[in-house]
């Protein structure tokens, strides 16, 4: 394969991919209402928050224990860490 058809980098080092990332956070940034957004990301009830509050604190239970708790389909505990792909 010669040098001008290799192809692109992705995954990790995808930099092109990191470049219009940044860029359209710092768009984001500058030209959003971010006080409008953070409001419309409020809960919408009391019932909403409990459940978003509760799954905050299982998540950062998890990340204090170095690795997440997994569970198989009945709902079981299994001591294993997570497994990336096959």
């Amino acid at each position: 394969m010669s040098e001008g058809n290799k192809p692109k980098i992705q995954g990790e080092g995808d930099y092109e991919g990191a470049r219009r990332y940044r860029r359209g956070v710092e768009n984001y940034v500058k030209t959003a209402d971010i006080d409008r957004a953070a409001h419309d990301a409020a809960p919408a009830d009391a019932e909403e928050a409990r459940k978003l509050e509760e799954a905050e604190a299982i998540g950062k239970s998890h990340a204090k224990k170095g690795g997440a708790k997994l569970q198989d389909k009945r709902g079981k505990d299994q001591d294993k860490e997570p497994r990336g792909p096959r």
